[in-house]
């Protein structure tokens, strides 16, 4: 009897490291390989010098830019997917910078901004933003440091109603895909009460969720009805609009 109840004491430890090993492949996964187009846009050209550190920067050249949008990826999403959106806004005259998170997921460092406003000291103005799971975490970080936080460009995604923004004097753009499978158009419009009654939500007509980013399909999603590179361009056009307020 002894000798069995040992025999199944081995099991326990066993089972919890498959688990534990299970778990991190799941989170070390992400959810699709970037796209050819991604990879393309992380080189720097005529208008955009884009540098790899300890994060993706995209700089304008010829120009000091005074305002910077830092972005936190998606849950499971490289930071390179958004490379296409971040390269052509900073072609407008913006600082853009990707940072990469533990594992893939903001949620295990929301105060990367941090350090990247600390790099980047002749920024005036700064907004920060992200895709879904980075989103709700920039929005985290946006209510948790009111002062260094300007603006907030949310890409089908909220806040969380524990960090509510309704009182605060931020800048804020909600952008979300009409067919998106994820954060849908109804988990959306409920988030309208924690933001700033002055926040503007653009609904990307036949846009879903995964064309956020370049980094093809994801579960859960729904079709979209429209190009990723149409549903890129009016990202960029209403992530642009938020941003150029705060050069006022």
């Amino acid at each position: 009897m002894l000798k069995r109840l040992r025999r199944y004491l081995w099991v326990v430890p066993s089972l919890f490291i498959l688990a534990f090993l299970g778990a991190f492949a799941w989170l070390s996964t992400p959810v699709g390989a970037s796209m050819p187009e991604a990879i393309e846009a992380m080189k720097s050209n005529n208008w955009v010098q884009v540098t790899q550190d300890n994060y993706l920067v995209f700089s304008p050249v010829g120009e000091l830019p005074t305002v910077g949008f830092i972005i936190y990826p998606g849950a499971k999403v490289l930071p390179e997917a958004y490379a296409p959106i971040a390269n052509a806004i900073a072609s407008e005259g913006y600082l853009v910078v990707i940072v990469s998170m533990p594992l893939n997921f903001a949620i295990f460092n929301i105060t990367a901004a941090d350090a990247v406003m600390s790099e980047f000291p002749n920024i005036q103005a700064w907004a920060i933003g992200g895709h879904s799971l980075g989103g709700a975490m920039s929005a985290w970080y946006a209510h948790d440091n009111p002062d260094k936080v300007d603006g907030l460009v949310l890409w089908a995604s909220y806040p969380d109603s524990s960090k509510s923004l309704a009182e605060s004097d931020l800048k804020v753009v909600s952008i979300y895909g009409e067919l998106d499978g994820l954060a849908t158009p109804e988990k959306v419009a409920e988030s309208e009460q924690y933001l700033p009654s002055s926040t503007t939500f653009v609904e990307i007509k036949g846009g879903n969720h995964a064309n956020f980013g370049w980094y093809g399909d994801q579960p859960g999603d729904k079709s979209a009805t429209i190009s990723r590179e149409l549903q890129t361009e009016q990202i960029i056009e209403a992530t642009v609009a938020l941003l150029s307020q705060l050069r006022d």
